[in-house]
């Protein structure tokens, strides 16, 4: 693929979003494959090393933020009808409730999945005291002459640290992980505002 091919397949994927972010993603990239070219790369090559246009169109979309994406794909190029409108009013009673309701229980299961994340770290830490509280209380169990208990505390203190080692790393995981569907779960709902082939 040359470079405008490249570019103007990306000008068509990022269409519906606003003609300022549009442009200035084409003339990055635009300036990305002539400096690659500069450095000796065939344009294949440099368009090549540009990137995946979904990539760049997903990287778009949550970098823009949602009340431009709104703006832009609801300029007053179509105006309701006055059947829709009657139908929104009188609908009003049984959508609005509806809509209400799905956004609680969206944003009840996020809460619910963030509070078993915070739940894991309070594991770790509770796992980290009891390592160090452990080893303290073992080593006054040596002082006072109490070996086999003082052995004991040790144990269940290491066995408390390697623990914590692990669900430390639990914890990263799941947090990285929620985190990236955060971020995907917010560039599809961004996405359902730009419609496709709408330019200025």
């Amino acid at each position: 693929m040359n470079k405008k091919e490249y570019i103007e397949k990306l000008e068509k994927a990022l269409s519906g979003l606003p003609r300022s972010d549009v442009e200035e993603r084409l003339a990055f990239y635009e300036e990305m494959i002539d400096d690659r070219i500069e450095e000796g790369m065939s344009e294949e090559e440099a368009v090549a090393g540009a990137g995946d246009i979904d990539s760049i169109v997903s990287q778009t979309i949550a970098d823009v933020p949602l009340t431009r994406i709104i703006k832009e794909n609801t300029s007053g190029d179509r105006r309701l009808k006055w059947w829709e409108i009657a139908l929104l009013i009188l609908g009003f009673p049984l959508w609005f409730p509806l809509l209400i309701a799905a956004g609680a229980v969206l944003l009840s299961i996020y809460i619910v999945i963030w509070a078993l994340i915070i739940s894991l770290w309070a594991i770790e830490v509770s796992l980290w005291a009891c390592a160090l509280g452990g080893l303290v209380i073992a080593v006054i169990y040596f002082a006072s002459g109490k070996t086999f208990a003082g052995i004991a505390l040790l144990g269940a203190a290491l066995l408390c640290a390697g623990l914590s080692i692990f669900m430390f790393f639990a914890c990263i995981g799941a947090s990285k992980g929620i985190l990236r569907l955060t971020k995907k779960a917010a560039s599809k709902f961004k996405a359902l505002f730009i419609r496709k082939g709408k330019s200025k």
